[in-house]
C-alpha cells in the first residue's frame, strides 16, 4: 500500500473550482423551460451605462443582429430595449458536441430620472453595438424672489434702492 500525502491547499482548490463551476451553472446562463420539460439558454445581452457631462450613455453589445432587429421604447420614464437573435441551425442533422451561443428574446429596461426629454434621445447602431444618447434633464436654477415692504418696490440683492 502507498502513502499518499493529504494536501489541504489542493482540497480548497479543488473545492472552490467546484462551487465557481456551481454558481456559473445557476447565475451566468439563465434559462427558460423548452420543449419536454428540458432548459433553454435564454440570451440576456450585457449593457452599460455611462454618464457624461451631457448625457447617459447606454451600449449594448447585440452581435450578429442589425437595427431592424431591435426596438427601443420608452414609456413613464422607462427605457426599454427589447429584440430577437433568431437561432442560425441548419437542418443537416449534425450532432453538436457543445453549445454556448444563446439566441432568442431579449428585453432590457431601465427607470430614466424625471424631466429627461424623449425628443432628445438618439440611438445609433454601429458593428453589433448599440449606443443610445439619453440628455440628461436640465436642472432647476433656484429663483429668488423679491420681498415687498410696505409701499416701497420690491428690492432684489445687489439692486439699488432709493430712500
Amino acid at each position: 500500500m502507498a502513502l499518499v500525502r493529504w494536501e489541504p491547499v489542493r482540497e480548497l482548490s479543488s473545492l472552490q473550482s467546484e462551487m465557481n463551476r456551481l454558481f456559473n451553472t445557476f447565475f451566468d446562463t439563465p434559462t427558460t423551460g423548452g420543449a419536454n420539460g428540458s432548459a433553454v439558454r435564454r440570451w440576456v445581452p450585457s449593457m452599460d451605462l455611462v454618464e457624461t457631462d451631457e448625457h447617459f450613455v447606454l451600449r449594448a453589445d447585440l452581435p450578429g443582429l442589425t437595427e431592424a432587429d431591435v426596438s427601443i421604447e420608452l414609456e413613464d420614464n422607462v427605457l426599454t430595449v427589447s429584440g430577437e437573435r433568431k437561432a442560425e441551425h441548419e437542418d443537416k442533422k449534425e450532432g453538436f458536441y457543445r453549445m454556448e451561443r444563446s439566441f432568442g428574446q431579449f428585453r432590457r429596461s431601465l427607470t430614466l430620472p424625471d424631466g429627461v426629454d424623449a425628443d432628445g434621445i438618439a440611438a445609433t447602431f454601429d458593428k453589433g453595438v448599440l449606443e443610445v444618447r439619453i440628455p440628461k434633464p436640465e436642472e432647476r436654477k433656484p429663483r429668488r424672489v423679491a420681498i415687498q415692504v410696505g409701499d416701497k418696490p420690491a428690492a432684489i440683492e445687489g439692486s439699488e434702492t432709493t430712500s
